[in-house]
């Protein structure tokens, strides 16, 4: 499995996930005849002869593509529908669903949907698309011999991210000035102006990626977060662990031994993972959790890890993290 990605979601931390928006229309809109082009994630230019209109999509990907009207015919998860943050408040009837383990697609199933486009999204450390890096199913891969492959780089930005799939969706006919999905992108742009209002005025709060589980104690680098060079660009204080793991730069693991090597005033615990008893849990298990005083304090919270894609999604994460920064201690480091 994915090892960045699933750490945190290993068996002990009992995920419980939260639920994510989507409410614009799923209706497909009408596509220009073409030609069409989009310059993908990994910097090369796809192009067809005809504005693809049959597209599958993996999970986060395909609620982008949602968000703006564009319906997919096929969707890829890496866990079941029911309970991916991306899509289990959607509406996918009609859709085939393909496979809900990461690196499981059914690619017969795909083939008979008759694809012209394959959206996920471009990971540069590992050089792969969405479900399709080293590791997953050989006959997996198989995928992108139907169609073309295509989408938005996970790079430095989040809010980058979203832009990219509303430009993917507008060269696919999506009418992205449609009122509702205007307001999903207004609603967005006041959350990140309150989000940076409140870590104003919060100038010496201290936040960390920080996740137990019963082995080792996992503190992101923000460096492969794109979400929290998100937060670090908008004012808020989120440390860089010093020695990043050099297989896989993406943590800084520790050792139960070593957890309380960082002292932040807050911690930002993976979202994909994250239910609110947790924090007790692992300070009844580990008592050395308790000794990273924002442990200790309860001062953590939600972070949304590597799965947001839709404007809609990310204010509503916005919102729910500026109310905690607004009533945060910015002393409880020290």
């Amino acid at each position: 499995m994915h090892t960045w990605r699933s750490v945190l979601a290993i068996a002990t931390l009992g995920a419980v996930l939260a639920g994510c928006g989507g409410n614009a229309s799923t209706e497909e809109p009408a596509a220009a005849a073409g030609p069409w082009s989009f310059t993908s994630g990994n910097g090369e230019v796809v192009t067809a002869e005809k504005v693809p209109s049959r597209i599958i999509a993996h999970a986060g990907e395909a609620a982008a593509l949602i968000s703006f009207g564009i319906k997919p015919v096929g969707v890829y998860a890496d866990e079941s529908v029911k309970t991916d943050l991306n899509l289990k408040d959607l509406d996918l009837t009609g859709i085939t669903i393909l496979g809900e383990e990461w690196g499981k697609i059914d690619v017969e199933k795909a083939a008979s949907l008759a694809p012209d486009l394959i959206v996920g999204d471009w990971w540069p450390a590992e050089k792969a698309y969405s479900g399709l890096e080293e590791g997953v199913d050989e006959k997996s891969k198989k995928l992108t011999e139907l169609a073309p492959i295509a989408g938005v780089t996970q790079g430095e930005s989040i809010a980058d991210l979203a832009e990219g799939y509303e430009q993917l969706a507008k060269s696919l006919g999506a009418k992205v000035d449609d009122p509702q999905i205007a307001a999903n992108k207004q609603r967005y742009e006041k959350a990140v102006e309150a989000f940076k209002a409140a870590t104003a005025a919060k100038p010496n709060l201290t936040a960390a990626g920080m996740s137990p589980t019963d082995e080792k104690v996992y503190v992101a680098n923000p460096k492969y977060a794109p979400e929290l060079l998100d937060f670090q660009r908008w004012g808020l204080k989120v440390l860089d662990p010093a020695a990043p793991d050099k297989d896989f730069p993406y943590w800084e693991t520790l050792s139960w031994e070593n957890a309380d090597k960082y002292q932040p005033d807050l911690i930002l615990w993976d979202g994909r993972a994250y239910k609110d008893t947790l924090n007790a849990e692992f300070g009844k298990k580990q008592p050395t959790w308790f000794e990273i005083k924002a442990a200790k304090a309860g001062a953590v919270t939600a972070w949304p890890a590597y799965w947001l894609h839709t404007y809609e999604d990310f204010a509503t994460e916005l919102e729910k993290l500026t109310t905690v920064i607004n009533g945060a201690d910015e002393n409880i480091g020290d």
